[in-house]
């Protein structure tokens, strides 16, 4: 199994077992709406702009050697 197979996996499951305890009327996170709202924002804010930054910039070799050809070609500064 790849680890995208498993991250999904393991994220269907963790909203399977959430929909059941809604289902049987308990709360899963004893958490206030305002609270949840904070910690979403900042979660989602996060992950976008790691993602951005990595998108964005050559952090790995593979990167860095596609750079490298883009300025020998004079493709990039």
């Amino acid at each position: 199994m790849d680890r995208g197979t498993l991250i999904r996996s393991i994220v269907f499951l963790i909203i399977l077992i959430n929909q059941a305890l809604v289902l049987f009327g308990k709360s899963p996170l004893p958490y206030s709406n305002e609270q949840l709202e904070a910690g979403v924002t900042a979660l989602v804010t996060t992950t976008v702009g790691l993602w951005a930054w990595f998108k964005n910039n050559y952090v790995t070799e593979k990167g860095r050697q596609q750079h490298e050809l883009l300025k020998k070609n004079k493709l990039s500064k």
